[in-house]
């Protein structure tokens, strides 16, 4: 039986659930306290505040002038063990196989301290006379940068039995965090996950962005994903 974290309704401490949850995206979600209790339990030694102000932030829809790209909205998911590797995939539905899949150099909590602020831009950049294939999401290797700081490389893969066996868990989870068990050789610990819907913008042959929607209601984590090749 899995065992399943209730992120969304604890503020200073988390209650576990051990019977079986189901998730129902209809109802308006609190993704805000869901998505900063997931981050204080991947890292519970930082002793950082997230900060519950988001007015400041300037809008990464916003455009100037121009013709508006085209736009879609896909699924995108962030999982990896606790003590492991950050893996991202992109889908056309939490229930269809992936279209992208890379794989982050960055540890998770690496990465979930970039998200203290509630603000994580992260730019994938290649180079354009060293990847020649078509489509961006045939590029083998990227650059990251996080908040404008390289922080190491993303390397596309295919999908893996182990990764079909996540997804597989997560199939009926549209929108949300939690942490599913997850067995380990290398005793990397749990799985901790963060699926939501994404903003698809085309800017060019070149560019791709994707921008996280946050439910109706709740102003929660800024994040966005840019594929660049320069």
């Amino acid at each position: 039986m899995r065992t399943m974290i209730d992120l969304g309704s604890q503020r200073d401490s988390l209650y576990i659930i051990d019977t079986a949850t189901a998730v129902d995206c209809t109802k308006d979600v609190r993704f805000r306290r869901s998505f900063r209790s997931l981050i204080e339990c991947v890292v519970p030694c930082c002793g950082f505040q997230l900060s519950s102000n988001t007015s400041d932030v300037p809008d990464s829809h916003s455009t100037g002038g121009g013709s508006t790209p085209p736009t879609t909205t896909v699924t995108g998911t962030f999982y990896g063990h606790r003590r492991g590797h950050v893996r991202f995939c992109l889908h056309d539905s939490s229930r269809t196989s992936p279209i992208l899949l890379l794989e982050f150099t960055i540890p998770t909590a690496c990465l979930a301290r970039e998200m203290r602020h509630g603000l994580l831009r992260v730019a994938l950049e290649c180079d354009r006379n060293r990847a020649r294939c078509s489509s961006l999401f045939g590029v083998p290797v990227w650059s990251v940068y996080c908040n404008g700081r390289k922080v190491g490389f993303a390397i596309r893969r295919r999908m893996s039995e182990g990764d079909a066996a996540i997804l597989k868990l997560m199939r009926a989870i549209s929108v949300g965090t939690g942490v599913l068990p997850g067995a380990s050789k290398m005793g990397e610990g749990d799985i901790l996950y963060l699926r939501a819907s994404f903003e698809r913008v085309i800017g060019s042959i070149n560019s791709e962005s994707f921008h996280m929607i946050n439910p109706v209601g709740c102003t929660g984590q800024q994040l966005s994903i840019f594929l660049v090749r320069s």
